[in-house]
């Protein structure tokens, strides 16, 4: 669905009528893209099982919406399981393929690190498949995150082996502060 530039997006909180939706965004990704590293697109019951466990963690799970279609999504999810993690998420930001360069990445993004800051949260991690994925990376520069790793060709999709690049970015008063304070 083309934007027209006086479109209005409006993000949200998810709930389980757009899973249809986010389903729908996130099978093309799995199918044509490398964002996701996944091969097969799950369905929509265990999408939503996956909504429910980041919304039981009380982790932000959004939803970008235009003219009452979905055309985006993202959410944080724990970065690693031990609780030591506790204060870091990892961060996913997914968009209709017909709507990608109009913002709604960067949309769902910001409000997604204000969420989280909000919550005393103090790092998040973008993980995001493969060095040539620029409109990934640039998004999260514009966002204030930092590159802070890669590791090369530890996956294969689509006949391709594939890097992994790690960005990162304080929330809050990040490091330089003790947790709850």
């Amino acid at each position: 669905m083309p934007l027209t530039p006086t479109s209005a997006i409006r993000i949200r909180d998810v709930s389980d009528q757009d899973i249809l939706a986010i389903q729908g965004i996130y099978a093309h990704h799995v199918l044509h893209g490398l964002a996701s590293w996944e091969e097969t697109p799950p369905d929509a019951a265990e999408m939503t099982a996956r909504c429910h466990a980041i919304l039981a963690d009380r982790y932000p799970y959004l939803v970008a919406e235009k003219d009452g279609q979905i055309v985006g999504y993202a959410y944080a999810s724990k970065y690693r399981p031990r609780p030591a993690y506790r204060h870091t998420v990892e961060n996913s930001v997914y968009v209709d393929a017909d709507t990608h360069g109009k913002g709604i990445g960067a949309k769902l993004l910001d409000e997604l690190i204000s969420r989280c800051t909000a919550l005393g949260l103090r790092r998040m991690v973008a993980i995001i498949g493969d060095s040539y994925n620029m409109p990934s990376i640039r998004l999260h520069e514009r966002a204030g995150f930092e590159h802070v790793g890669t590791i090369p060709a530890c996956g294969f999709k689509h006949g391709l082996w594939l890097d992994q690049v790690i960005m990162q970015r304080a929330l809050g008063p990040g490091e330089t502060m003790q947790p709850g304070s």
